[in-house]
């Protein structure tokens, strides 16, 4: 049977993506990216030929599609910002994998999130479960990948968790912190991806580190990295709302929202699988010790404007 002449990956120079794309440069398969951000800085090694990511033009997707083996889909929106709701990230979901159904795509390798579950509380996880449901309907054969909290070069909440930390005095933790989490590198993340896509049955599988810490934990190991300690002081849930929300005021920036607190706090991101992942995020924080936190990395200003 002859191969396919190209990968698809959406957002190839977006954070999750360009992980992705890196894994399938390194296994020689020539990449294609749906994306409305091309040419983002960071991302000059990344060889990938890009179209359009646009859902209300359909056959030109279906088009962008055509020939490829493995659509990589990472597409998704973090909150709600203007008038792009989860429900219409669902529903553009659904016309992705339509467009790659009749372009004859072989799989499709989904991106969510761990925990997801539709009558969730939190959008965010209903959504993302409301999606999941997008692929296994889609009449693809499929594998979804459900990451915890993913780091690494390009990452947007540790680097400004260290940001804050190299600039405050005094540095506000959400309730007492000891809710937990486990931390994946983008690595292995894609390289469980591409594992997936080789799988010859329909897979959902978690991406996750071999760590699971505390919140404080992971904010005291920031901290060392960068050499900086305020004082921490505990804040109420609502009250680390309303600071982030000044913040994000004067950065022109949305830091936090209360779904993702929420979900930290809940602790959703917490694998209930064994860890497929082997990378530390210790190590990653002393590797890149000198260049977290050194600039604001800001979520609008890398999607929305």
């Amino acid at each position: 049977m002859e191969e396919r002449a190209f990968d698809v990956v959406t957002g190839a120079f977006s954070f999750t993506g360009r992980f992705i794309a890196r894994r399938l440069a390194a296994l020689e398969r020539p990449i294609k990216t749906l994306t409305n951000h091309p040419q983002r800085p960071g991302t000059e090694d990344i060889k990938a030929d890009p179209a359009p990511l646009q859902f209300t033009d359909r056959p030109a997707l279906v088009e962008s599609l055509r020939g490829a083996d493995v659509l990589y889909n990472t597409y998704w929106v973090r909150f709600v910002h203007g008038r792009v709701r989860f429900g219409e990230a669902v529903a553009n979901t659904r016309i992705l994998l339509g467009a790659a159904r009749d372009a004859g795509v072989r799989k499709v390798v989904h991106i969510s999130v761990s925990n997801p579950a539709e009558d969730s509380p939190l959008d965010y996880y209903a959504g993302k479960a409301r999606a999941e449901r997008a692929v296994r309907e889609s009449g693809l054969a499929w594998a979804i990948i459900r990451p915890t909290l993913i780091f690494g070069q390009g990452d947007i909440l540790l680097n400004n968790i260290a940001w804050l930390l190299r600039r405050l005095p005094v540095f506000g933790i959400p309730g007492r912190g000891d809710y937990r989490l486990q931390p994946v590198a983008g690595e292995d993340v894609a390289e469980i991806a591409t594992w997936a896509a080789e799988q010859v049955d329909n897979v959902t599988v978690d991406a996750a580190g071999p760590d699971i810490i505390y919140y404080s934990e992971m904010v005291e190991s920031i901290a060392i990295a960068v050499g900086r300690h305020p004082r921490f002081v505990f804040l109420s849930p609502k009250n680390t709302i309303r600071a982030s929300k000044v913040i994000g005021r004067l950065v022109k920036d949305v830091m936090l929202n209360e779904p993702e607190l929420e979900g930290l706090m809940q602790e959703l991101l917490v694998s209930h699988e064994r860890p497929r992942g082997t990378r530390r995020l210790d190590n990653w924080l002393l590797t890149n010790a000198d260049t977290i936190g050194q600039k604001y990395a800001s979520e609008l200003d890398r999607h929305w404007r």
